[in-house]
């Protein structure tokens, strides 16, 4: 779906017609564990706790806004993928959905693969110990420093997104006296979304190959010609927050068309095919995600099928979840300041942040849950639009939600589901300090990365 935005921003009241609003929940002191990391619980005393410890003493302890991670979920959810998948497939996960040394090294620990889409990913990992060869390199426009350092330090797999890159790679390569495995990325004319998919020509992106007018066989035909890559086959990615399967299936179909229309050309049957990532994650109670063992099975099925019709070995499949395992294990924590109720239409809530720790809905108009946690409130629900401090109308961190009548400043609220493109896409606008990240696991926390300081800022403003 495309939409246009005014270039002041998103209305700040958009007045919605009557009903338009679900209806609010039956409990507003519960929390649905489809959202919630899996240690999140209300105490007896009515404060929330992840990890065994209450949200006043990590507030305390650590300030806010600030997101809070469950490192015990994180690592379950690594292990429920890898498990899903088994010895005969690869799980990479996406490190731009949140990377950092700690989190690298529990990818390591758990045994999945990374996938990085930058330098200063890549960087990253190699510092946190993540063997090379367990690492893919991505992106639309790689410059010929990163090519090289991946090439140098023994990269995995270097996507290939242009043809362009694939004389770039293989020249690098080349005078490396290296010869890299690469997988070519196509567009496969499909665009998945969270419910549905919509088969069309969807060639027009900055991302891939496109497998419409034979553009993606020729760029295998020029790869397989160059000494410096080792071709081992197809990436495709559809979108993100999917849901549904029907986009993949359609997807395969046609990845596996072109796998054997390699063979044919060229007596070659690639070993791998790489379906890419975007599995969704519950942002509120209406959301429905698919397990680990369901969508392994049915990706499974879908590629053994297709390749059994066109008459070729089943190739190793590759996937990249990165929202789908670091999502729900987190909560960004903030405090609430300026309440400002507007008759007849909703109450602005205020906190301590804002779209400088959470970009997503005023990119995206995501949807999230929020939750006041510092106690319980047997008060009536009202409408709160829970927005942040920052100068922009469209600063808002929650577009609708219910929240006690009786929410008062200093109240801590938190809102879920926030691991995933929050702190990676998090930014210094009004020169915000940028959050810190906390990992919480058994009784301790302990910071993985810190909150900004002025000095911080400072130290980079050298004029």
């Amino acid at each position: 779906m495309s939409r246009s935005a005014h270039p002041a921003g998103p209305r700040h009241a958009d007045v919605l017609p009557e009903g338009h609003y679900a209806a609010p929940p039956a409990d507003l002191n519960a929390l649905d564990p489809k959202v919630w990391a899996q240690t999140v619980t209300r105490t007896a005393e009515g404060t929330v706790s992840v990890g065994g410890i209450d949200v006043k003493r990590l507030a305390e302890e650590f300030g806010t806004p600030a997101y809070f991670i469950d490192e015990a979920d994180f690592r379950a959810r690594a292990r429920a993928w890898r498990t899903a998948f088994g010895a005969d497939a690869d799980v990479y996960y996406a490190g731009k959905a949140f990377l950092s040394r700690a989190v690298v090294r529990w990818l390591n620990e758990e045994g999945l693969n990374l996938d990085v889409c930058s330098g200063g990913e890549l960087t990253t990992a190699l510092s946190a110990g993540m063997p090379a060869e367990r690492i893919a390199f991505h992106g639309n426009n790689k410059s010929a420093e990163e090519i090289e350092k991946a090439v140098s330090v023994g990269v995995g797999h270097i996507v290939l997104d242009s043809f362009q890159e694939i004389v770039r790679v293989a020249h690098i390569a080349e005078r490396l006296g290296k010869r890299q495995r690469v997988l070519i990325r196509v567009t496969v004319g499909v665009e998945a979304h969270t419910h549905e998919f919509i088969a069309t020509a969807h060639e027009d992106q900055k991302f891939g190959i496109a497998l419409a007018d034979g553009q993606a066989a020729e760029a295998v035909r020029r790869a397989l010609k160059l000494d410096g890559l080792e071709l081992v086959g197809i990436h495709s990615h559809i979108g993100s927050q999917i849901f549904d399967m029907a986009g993949f299936e359609v997807a395969a179909r046609r990845v596996v068309s072109l796998l054997a229309e390699i063979r044919d050309e060229h007596g070659v049957e690639l070993p791998e095919i790489d379906l890419g990532g975007g599995l969704g994650i519950a942002y509120t109670s209406d959301d429905d995600p698919r397990e680990p063992h369901e969508i392994a099975k049915a990706l499974s099925e879908i590629v053994t099928r297709e390749c059994e019709v066109a008459g070729l070995r089943t190739p190793r499949i590759s996937v990249e979840p990165g929202r789908a395992i670091v999502g729900p294990t987190a909560f960004t924590l903030y405090e609430v300041g300026t309440i400002k109720p507007l008759d007849g239409l909703r109450t602005y809530v205020s906190v301590d942040g804002g779209m400088s720790d959470n970009i997503r809905t005023a990119l995206y108009d995501a949807e999230y849950s929020v939750a006041l946690v510092s106690r319980t409130s047997d008060a009536e629900p009202m409408l709160v639009r829970v927005v942040g401090k920052h100068c922009e109308s469209g600063d808002i961190v929650v577009r609708d939600a219910f929240l006690p009548a009786d929410l008062a400043p200093g109240d801590l609220i938190a809102v879920p589901a926030t691991g995933a493109y929050c702190r990676s896409m998090a930014s210094n606008y009004n020169h915000a300090l940028r959050p810190p990240v906390v990992a919480v696991r058994d009784g301790e926390a302990r910071v993985i990365v810190r909150r900004e300081t002025e000095e911080d800022l400072l130290r980079l403003d050298v004029g």
